[in-house]
């Protein structure tokens, strides 16, 4: 059935962008480039570089490797703090219900109507852009890092009592154990949201990125390099995704094999 699905899928995707190509082509729509245009638009800006260099351009480095920086060090923080804070949450019954209402409130409030208080703390530049990211991504690793603590099964906490675990043990070999799947369930989601608030921190007065690269494109009415970036912020959540899951399945192996 999975191989049935992925051979599906490369049959469809073809058949999709050729669909694209013979629509766009009839419609000779200014903002609907064919994607023939995007492809090479997207080449030229940023995979026409040097072999040496991995083919990426003068602007990929400019705007790339900034952009994947911040994403990456933006999610980090938000991964460890969610986690660290979610699980201390979970084993502390009165804890979380003093501050559940405030977790609630925080993560209804949608991140893209603070990047103005990011700006008057950090002003423009990396530190702001990396808060917001922080503040968009850490929720559902602690909501759900929370929630995974808070269920893992009694009768391991009890046995753990019984070999005389300490703290630290209890925590490495039974509480995160028991909570990785919800963890990890988290840290899915995060994957989108980190990719979704770099692009949002980056039009807000950035000088680099792909998300000013973007607006760039757009104040010049260069339609095709804007769909580039657009298809470039696809490729990248594919990817990111893919390698994700890949890791999820390798760490949580022992518990599809417990399952199953």
């Amino acid at each position: 059935m999975n191989s049935l699905r992925r051979l599906m899928w490369y049959w469809l995707l073809p058949v999709a962008v050729l669909c694209w190509e013979l629509a766009t082509r009839s419609a000779q729509a200014a903002y609907f480039p064919p994607p023939s245009r995007i492809v090479a638009k997207l080449h030229d800006l940023w995979f026409s570089g040097p072999w040496t260099r991995a083919f990426l351009t003068d602007e990929a480095v400019a705007d790339l490797l900034p952009s994947l920086a911040r994403l990456f060090g933006g999610w980090a923080v938000a991964c460890a703090a969610g986690m660290a804070i979610g699980v201390a949450l979970g084993r502390s019954r009165w804890l979380s219900a003093l501050v559940e209402p405030l977790l609630h409130f925080g993560r209804s409030v949608p991140p893209s109507t603070l990047v103005p208080v990011f700006l008057a703390l950090f002003k423009i530049g990396t530190p702001m852009q990396v808060a917001a990211i922080v503040y968009g991504v850490v929720w559902p690793v602690l909501i759900n890092s929370m929630d995974g603590a808070r269920n893992v099964d009694r009768q391991y906490i009890e046995t753990g009592v019984v070999y005389r675990l300490g703290p630290w043990q209890r925590l490495t070999r039974i509480i995160l154990p028991g909570a990785s799947p919800k963890i990890f369930a988290g840290l899915r989601l995060s994957v989108s949201l980190a990719l979704i608030m770099m692009i949002i921190s980056e039009l807000v007065g950035s000088t680099e990125g792909i998300g000013h690269r973007m607006l760039e494109a757009q104040s010049q009415f260069d339609i095709p390099a804007m769909w580039a970036g657009i298809v470039l912020l696809g490729l990248l959540g594919i990817l990111l995704n893919a390698g994700f899951l890949g890791f999820e399945r390798v760490v949580l192996s022992w518990h599809r094999g417990a399952r199953g």
